[in-house]
């Protein structure tokens, strides 16, 4: 009886919604909804063009050893965070003196007024380097980064911080953050904002400039940050790195890039905490065959925090949502670490805390785009299973430079308990924009061509059954993209409550509160986690009369 009532309230409350509503927001309860592809627009400039080093805002602007490219990521819960920056200057060259972590302290004053600040907390710190073992290509050393953990934080509370090492002198200024709410059903952080394959361009900029706006109080980039290999190591580059320079004996990166995009961003990452996914680009080969190393070292992930042995795989909490980073550039099958990781990571999930699970990782699964059309199908066929068993709700990705949302679905079927999957991959960055899809003619790719460069592995077979049965691509958009798009932009999220979000894709070219795409997501716990996993999620009568009070 109680889940009858339950039901009805859930379906009362949705009806009353679209009836009342003058101009209702979409839901996916209407689902599946006819394909949707927005012409490009002629007029839109889809080349982006990096900031010059001359830029101001990539310019250094602090002496000495006094703290830099300033940022706050979260630990694997609100009450904890993590404060990032850098002091002291890299050097480039063919040979370079790193310098010493050691003689700078990591320490971070805050509390919860500017003055006083009660509260000091000391980390680590360390440098990397990024060497070429061939001659005439220069070699980087970075400044040097420091990371501290602040604990025992309150929910829903705005911190005053100062980082640096007061013994030097040399304190930052003093900055702000807010921790997320606790984790319960009730409550949420207001807006998180999505961005993918951001880059340092012009464009980047407006996408910057649009999210600031929007007043986020999470940020996650979903892979591909700065772009520094689409350079050589003396600064030259290109937007296309192989089509330029075929012949480099190793893929060149230059690294003070990195260092242009940390200063840029701090406005804006030294107050909203930013959440990091591994892109393709972060590769960075260097000598003895090490990648990942600027990314791994810059940065600041849960995964201690979260049970992972690695930084490329993490988990974490903002209020009664449960975010699960994965990692597309790093082993996945069920025989590897990061599938174990995962497995425990999900079975440690109560939905009745966080009903919200939200998975990210940066080539998508479901895009129809030609552009890394299928490309991490073996990805996919390791981890879908899984993922749609524990009852998933929204996927994001980037690397595909433009956007793109799905229908519920799942093994490219329609499935109303499927993910939504949202690809992202339109931030800005200098690489051209994704524009043909791989359903218009002449344009599906060789299926030989697929399979991605780094993970290897061949999945990527014809279709055994549905509409494009024995074909490698759809004749037509596929039933499972609902809405595609060539544009530089940004996405949020608004989740409202246990069972409702708000999705809103904003344009660059578009007016700061004007919509490309929006929608609003809903969670059928009582249908779709008591079918797959028996969790016991079910919307009562109170939960349906708070959906219909929070529009």
């Amino acid at each position: 009886m109680g889940l009858l009532v339950a039901s009805i309230g859930f379906l009362l409350v949705n009806t009353i919604f679209i009836v009342l509503s003058e101009n209702p927001i979409p839901t996916t309860l209407q689902e599946p909804s006819d394909p949707v592809t927005i012409p490009l627009d002629t007029s839109f400039k889809g080349n982006a063009v990096d900031l010059p080093d001359t830029d101001p805002r990539v310019q250094r602007n602090v002496t000495g050893f006094e703290p830099e490219q300033i940022s706050v990521s979260l630990s694997s819960t609100y009450d904890s965070v993590w404060i990032s920056w850098i002091t002291g200057d890299f050097e480039i060259g063919g040979t370079i003196k790193p310098l010493d972590p050691t003689k700078v302290a990591s320490i971070v004053t805050y509390g919860r007024l500017r003055f006083p600040m009660p509260y000091k907390a000391t980390g680590e710190s360390l440098i990397y380097s990024q060497l070429y073992p061939f001659h005439g290509l220069l070699n980087y050393t970075s400044g040097i980064i420091h990371h501290v953990r602040l604990k025992g934080l309150k929910p829903d509370t705005i911190y005053y911080y100062r980082c640096g090492d007061p013994s030097t002198p040399a304190m930052s200024n003093i900055h702000r953050f807010k921790t997320m709410p606790a984790s319960t059903p009730k409550s949420y952080p207001r807006r998180i904002a999505f961005v993918g394959d951001l880059g340092l361009t012009y464009n980047t900029t407006s996408t910057i400039d649009h999210v600031t706006k929007n007043e986020p109080e999470l940020l996650l980039l979903l892979g591909d940050v700065c772009y520094a290999n689409l350079y050589l190591t003396n600064g030259t580059g290109s937007d296309c790195y192989s089509c330029s320079f075929p012949d480099t004996p190793i893929h060149e990166s230059y690294q003070p890039r990195w260092d242009y995009w940390g200063r840029f961003m701090q406005p804006l990452i030294s107050k909203t905490p930013i959440m990091m996914v591994q892109g393709n680009h972060e590769i960075e080969e260097q000598a003895e065959n090490r990648t990942f190393v600027s990314y791994n070292s810059r940065f600041s992930f849960p995964f201690q925090e979260s049970g992972s042995p690695s930084p490329f795989y993490y988990s974490f909490n903002a209020g009664g949502i449960h975010f699960i980073i994965l990692a597309g550039y790093a082993p996945y099958n069920k025989s590897d670490n990061q599938y174990e990781w995962l497995q425990k990571d999900l079975g440690s999930v109560n939905r009745n805390i966080t009903p919200w699970l939200i998975a990210a990782w940066h080539p998508p699964w479901y895009s129809s785009y030609e552009a890394h059309y299928r490309e991490a199908e073996c990805m996919r066929v390791a981890m879908e299973d899984i993922l749609y068993d524990n009852g998933v709700d929204i996927v994001f990705n980037g690397h595909v430079h433009a956007y793109e949302r799905s229908n519920r679905v799942y093994n490219y079927t329609l499935d109303p308990c499927g993910p939504v999957y949202i690809t992202v991959g339109d931030g800005g960055n200098r690489e051209k924009m994704a524009i043909p899809h791989a359903d218009d003619p002449g344009h599906c790719p060789d299926a030989s061509m697929t399979p991605d460069d780094f993970m290897g592995g061949f999945c990527a077979f014809n279709f055994t059954s549905g509409p494009s049965i024995d074909n490698f691509c759809w004749d037509k958009q596929p039933e499972y993209s609902a809405y595609r798009e060539t544009s530089f932009g940004h996405g949020i999220l608004e989740v409202k409550n246990e069972t409702h979000a708000l999705w809103t894709w904003h344009r660059n070219q578009d007016m700061y509160h004007t919509s490309g795409d929006q929608i609003y997501i809903v969670r059928q716990p009582e249908k779709c986690l008591r079918q797959k996993t028996g969790i016991s999620d079910v919307l009562d009568t109170e939960t349906a009369n708070a959906s219909l009070s929070s529009y």
